[in-house]
């Protein structure tokens, strides 16, 4: 979807990531919402449970922050 695109100013496109990070008692997931052009985390939020309900979270803040993209790419 973004082959060939020029990202060029903030708000165009966003990514999101989700990563885990081993603990003791077991995973804790994080998910960073970022805007491509600046490379800023926009929101972020930890959970020790793999739903979409702290993804959701994590961008609703950052619509709520900044305004939708033009592109969210995940």
């Amino acid at each position: 979807m973004l082959r060939g695109l020029q990202i060029d100013r903030p708000n165009q496109v966003w990514c999101a990531n989700i990563t885990f990070v081993p603990v003791k008692n077991g995973l804790l997931y994080l998910v960073a919402i970022m805007d491509c052009a600046t490379r800023r985390v926009l929101s972020w939020r930890p959970s020790n449970t793999m739903d979409a309900d702290f993804c959701g979270d994590a961008l609703n803040e950052a619509i709520a922050k900044y305004s939708a993209p033009e592109i969210m790419n995940t």
